[in-house]
């Protein structure tokens, strides 16, 4: 059975001492009433040493929010793979809407972020989705598959088995808006289908694809009970134990 997650990408928010305090709440509040599904808070950098040390990580996982598309060396101001793991993390998003637009990460910059993420023992959130005017052109399946092939689909397929996918509509993300349920079921069964052609039935069977868009306690059960749906990739309902807790409780 393919994993559900709940998976917190707190973005550039959150001094250290702020993100201290979220960590601790949530891990008080998660450990108290043990979830039904996986959860991971993805966190700036400088926050990962330490919320390591403060979560109990069999009830919730810690990513990094990027990584660096070189191994090591004379690259001032990024951070590898390996130090992310190196702090306890196991998780990374990578290709997310914001670093493709504003850090201009192509699909080859990309395939290399990820294949160093998975040489030292990190599980790749890997983000795809379409914009407003690719929707509106019914370009979202093309763009979609189009992500995947460009960063993850020369994967071997015990190597894809530590991919799990978020598909963010990025006319949806922050902006209110959110694909309908039967909008988001159609794509995700659309990429199950297209993981499914690359590798098998069972590997697209136990594939986890998050929605991420906008996903909210309110709208999260009724996207959450879609066959194709395995949870959701939140942004600034991540930041408020209350909303995230509300979301990660649509699985009970």
């Amino acid at each position: 059975m393919r994993k559900k997650i709940v998976a917190g990408n707190w973005k550039m928010n959150k001094n250290l001492q702020e993100g201290v305090a979220l960590a601790t709440e949530l891990n008080e509040v998660l450990t108290a009433e043990t979830p039904n599904c996986d959860v991971v808070i993805c966190t700036p950098f400088i926050h990962l040493a330490t919320v390591s040390d403060i979560i109990d990580h069999s009830v919730i996982g810690l990513g990094a929010e990027n990584c660096a598309d070189k191994a090591s060396g004379a690259y001032t101001g990024e951070v590898s793979a390996e130090m992310v793991k190196s702090t306890g993390a196991e998780y990374v998003i990578l290709g997310h809407s914001e670093r493709r637009e504003y850090y201009n990460e192509t699909p080859a910059i990309l395939k290399e972020k990820v294949d160093l993420a998975l040489i030292n023992g990190l599980k790749v959130i890997f983000c795809i989705g379409e914009s407003l005017a690719q929707r509106e052109a019914n370009e979202q399946n093309a763009v979609v598959k189009a992500e995947l092939e460009g960063s993850v689909f020369h994967l071997a397929p015990a190597e894809f088995a530590n991919i799990v996918i978020a598909y963010e509509p990025i006319w949806a993300i922050g902006t209110g808006k959110t694909a309908t349920a039967e909008q988001a079921e159609e794509i995700h069964a659309y990429i199950r289908s297209i993981i499914a052609e690359k590798y098998g039935d069972e590997v697209a069977e136990n594939t986890s694809i998050l929605y991420g868009g906008s996903c909210k306690a309110s709208n999260a059960p009724e996207l959450f009970a879609k066959k194709d749906i395995d949870g959701g990739l939140i942004g600034g309902a991540s930041l408020k134990v209350p909303d995230f807790k509300g979301i990660i409780d649509a699985w009970k």
